[in-house]
């Protein structure tokens, strides 16, 4: 009985041995996609592209805003001396300039997020495949892109950033 554990316990610390010996022949890596998708060559072409795309619609939107905020002040200054009827009439029309503004501003903004989305899944795909050279060049096992810690020894976003900005020269 007492040479069945002994046994036992000598099976079980060779397991042990040997799934840590596999465990450190393992090559793992990890990429911030925070940084990929802010400091590459392509994700900064979509910015701009983005920023070129919407700026006329953003700069009408101010304009409309600063128009709404003048219409309100001159309002404000001018309710004293109208009669109820052109209140009324002022708040009405200011009601619906408002609603209107508000309406193209939710419609701006969801415009917006649907080409960043398009956009930024574009550069995500090519980060991926620059992940893919990478892994296959240096033979890792693993690539992982969200982790809540890493100590920088394992961090591969140089090299797959070098090859994103490699690609869009």
């Amino acid at each position: 009985m007492k040479t069945l554990k002994t046994s036992l316990c000598a099976g079980l610390l060779m397991a042990a041995c040997a799934l840590s010996a596999v465990a450190q022949e393992s090559k793992i890596g990890y990429v911030n996609t925070q940084r990929i998708t802010s400091e590459s060559g392509p994700a900064k072409t979509a910015t701009a592209k983005l920023e070129q795309e919407f700026s006329k619609r953003q700069k009408e939107l101010s304009d409309a805003g600063a128009s709404l905020k003048s219409f309100s002040d001159k309002f404000e200054r001018d309710a004293p001396t109208m009669t109820e009827s052109q209140r009324v009439s002022k708040q009405k029309e200011f009601a619906e300039m408002n609603r209107d503004f508000q309406r193209k501003q939710r419609e701006f903004q969801e415009d917006l997020n649907g080409r960043r989305n398009e956009e930024l899944q574009q550069v995500l795909d090519k980060a991926n495949k620059a992940v893919k050279v990478v892994a296959e060049a240096e033979k890792y096992d693993l690539i992982i892109q969200e982790v809540v810690y890493n100590n920088g020894k394992h961090d591969i976003t140089d090299k797959v950033l070098k090859i994103l900005n490699a690609g869009a020269k």
